[in-house]
């Protein structure tokens, strides 16, 4: 049912999806805006990992303790383009594309947030790192939940947005939020741009969403147990998250940090990149 619903949404947002950007509206209005990044700055580095199957692209930014960058479903490295600049500045910065994603490629293994974490740690062996602070964007967000509760050896912190810990946490309208269906219509071409299967998007959707439709479920129990410091930011315009679940994870999650975001959507890294790095830099120091 999601599957037909996005690549329903996909097909009548693609005609919209270069005007959101450029709408003129009023600072209220911002959360309705799409200002999709399709680059990243040049890396100091890239490469791929062979990790479970998979051939899984990451690149990397400045110098200084570890920070990992994991984008939202369907999105890839480009996500993070405001954000880059930001953090680089003192840290190290590596950005992954999730498998499947950007250009990275998957196998026939299902889709899970626990083979996408395994994913995430196969990247830092390859890259020397014991353990990292991770910023994590919807998808990217429940891998670092993963990350926290089943691996917390190899995570100093972690930020999220747009984050759920089970499905009672997404909200139903987003199957004809025509914001969202702009998202799924931008992303597609950019997949068919950098793709290794650059015309499996159809199949890639399909796969994808039999995960979103038993995943996460993440129990009141494994988030009481996550030791790791946690920031939750949630978007009080957000099409796809409830915000009473994103406050109830936080609440959850030992000494984290809730900020609710106002005038913002899904899309608060790129619809008002000064605020979210400002929040982003502070949480790392």
């Amino acid at each position: 049912m999601l599957r037909r619903h996005l690549l329903k949404m996909a097909l009548s947002a693609a005609a919209i999806v270069n005007f959101l950007p450029v709408l003129q509206l009023s600072a209220e209005e911002l959360w309705k805006t799409l200002p999709f990044p399709t680059s990243y700055p040049e890396p100091a580095g890239s490469g791929y990992s062979k990790v479970n199957g998979a051939r899984i692209f990451h690149a990397e930014w400045g110098e200084g303790d570890p920070v990992i960058l994991l984008h939202g479903g369907l999105g890839s490295i480009e996500a993070w383009a405001n954000q880059i600049p930001a953090i680089a500045g003192n840290h190290r910065v590596i950005a992954i594309d999730s498998r499947g994603h950007g250009r990275s490629t998957r196998d026939a293994q299902p889709y899970s947030y626990a083979l996408m974490a395994g994913d995430v740690m196969g990247v830092m062996d390859d890259l020397g790192i014991d353990k990292a602070a991770f910023v994590g964007w919807s998808d990217g967000g429940i891998i670092a939940l993963e990350m926290a509760i089943n691996h917390p050896e190899r995570i100093t912190k972690a930020l999220v947005i747009g984050t759920n810990y089970n499905l009672s946490g997404i909200d139903p309208s987003i199957e004809t939020n025509e914001t969202f269906g702009a998202y799924v219509a931008a992303a597609a071409n950019l997949y068919a741009k950098n793709s290794p299967t650059p015309k499996d998007f159809d199949t890639f959707v399909g796969e994808i969403t039999g995960m979103w439709g038993t995943q996460p479920n993440y129990t009141d129990e494994q988030l009481e147990s996550i030791k790791a410091p946690f920031t939750v930011l949630q978007a009080l315009e957000d099409e796809a998250i409830i915000d009473e679940h994103a406050e109830k994870m936080a609440s959850l999650i030992p000494n984290a940090k809730y900020i609710p975001l106002e005038g913002v959507s899904h899309f608060a890294m790129w619809q008002d990149p000064a605020r979210l790095n400002a929040l982003i830099q502070d949480f790392l120091e």
